[in-house]
């Protein structure tokens, strides 16, 4: 590339900005982290025809800090999460649970954070107590920070006490604790008992919600309440998960992946498993993961790429049998280049010259056996090693070494 300034803003020319209820061909300019209505003088131009641009995803419940934990080895569902609680007091016995909780809390939450954002999610709902490490400027995505929340009704004392905790939110933020998570009496009485608490009201986001009757979810969305839904756990832990369409009709679904340790790999797994049961259509799953998330936890402008927004975003090539609408059976290494506040964070090689132009330094990885530059401030051994699928590139030179130091070690 021709010497020149280093600029923090671009231009992304040639593309289709895809939204939940349309598209446009303009350029998206990118100025200060966010998404401009003109560009910058010196913007650096990047080409990105033949392809298309989505707003980064929003992942509406997550344990970060979780995803390196062994699944518990069981086959037959559990009737409610409070018996999938005692069964995991057991599994904490396993060695290789042990081992996996002994790596550092700050070193889980960043690998949480990074698994999100290798699959386009720059924005996350953590639903656990606040931790210094989630603080960090140089943190992968996004949170969801002014908000109330509670663990559960029952079970565990595991975070704040639920009425004293929703009393505690301003109406104006979002609430959320995990409920009627079963298919059992237990789960089916939740609604009515978080409802005699005082605790049912237009901020109030309910997790899961599979002992939700019809009844139930009228009255959840007569006060104007909502459901995140995580059906890739809840198949895995309960056997079964909710009827999504009368939420998602009434603007009160979003759509979370809850952890590896019961849930898909990612959003995208997600997004792909709904489309393949044809529980709801494939036009509609954009805007569970972009503006219909913004909405209900009260994120703004963010999940959509209007002038204003975060700049936050992910580019795919165009390519045969992909609805223009719809992320539906792309897998991460599919996506070629994850944006966060304007600048690149991951991205195929051929986007070095964007990342040079912007000041970002990067590193060589190898993402499921495709080539991609990372962001070097993304990088952490710690962090890479609970990552199955990621590993930084070798040099040839070094490739001879490790080879060579295998070999005597053996």
């Amino acid at each position: 590339m021709s010497a020149r300034l280093t600029t923090m803003d671009s231009t992304l020319t040639g593309g289709v900005t895809m939204l939940p209820h349309g598209a446009s061909r303009a350029p998206l300019n990118l100025r200060g982290g966010r998404v401009a209505s003109s560009s910058a003088g010196n913007a650096f131009e990047v080409d990105v025809r033949d392809h298309r641009i989505f707003p980064g995803l929003i992942n509406a419940h997550e344990h970060l800090q979780v995803n390196a934990v062994p699944p518990l080895r069981r086959a037959a569902p559990f009737p409610n999460s409070y018996a999938w609680i005692a069964a995991f007091e057991q599994h904490f016995q396993d060695a290789d649970v042990i081992a996996a909780l002994r790596v550092p809390k700050a070193v889980r939450l960043r690998h949480g954070a990074l698994k999100n954002l290798l699959a386009g999610t720059t924005c996350v709902v953590h639903h656990d107590p606040w931790h210094a490490a989630l603080d960090a400027d140089d943190f992968p995505v996004a949170l969801l920070r002014d908000h109330g929340w509670s663990y559960a009704l029952d079970g565990p004392d595991f975070g704040p006490p639920v009425r004293a905790s929703y009393l505690a939110t301003p109406a104006g933020q979002p609430w959320m604790i995990h409920l009627a998570e079963g298919t059992d009496a237990v789960a089916a009485g939740e609604l009515a008992r978080l409802d005699a608490l005082g605790c049912l009201g237009s901020n109030t986001v309910l997790i899961h919600g599979v002992g939700l009757d019809d009844a139930d979810i009228e009255r959840v969305i007569a006060r104007g309440a909502a459901v995140v839904w995580c059906p890739g756990s809840n198949r895995a832990l309960l056997g079964r998960t909710l009827d999504p369409r009368r939420l998602h009709a009434a603007g009160r679904l979003a759509l979370g992946s809850d952890s590896r340790l019961s849930g898909r790999r990612d959003l995208l797994d997600e997004l792909s498993d709904v489309a393949a049961r044809g529980e709801l259509p494939s036009s509609a799953l954009l805007g569970l993961v972009t503006t219909e998330a913004a909405r209900i936890f009260r994120l703004g402008l963010r999940g959509g790429l209007a002038t204003g927004a975060p700049a936050d975003l992910l580019i795919v090539r165009d390519r045969e049998g992909l609805a223009a609408d719809s992320l539906i059976g792309l897998g991460r290494s599919d996506i070629r280049a994850v944006v966060r506040e304007g600048m690149p964070r991951i991205a195929d090689p051929d986007f070095a010259e964007w990342f040079a132009a912007v000041g970002v330094d990067t590193v060589a990885v190898q993402l499921d056996g495709r080539p991609k530059l990372i962001a070097r401030s993304l990088v952490d051994p710690a962090v890479f090693a609970l990552e199955p699928g990621l590993e930084v590139s070798l040099s040839d030179d070094e490739r001879e070494i490790d080879l060579a130091m295998e070999a005597r070690c053996h």
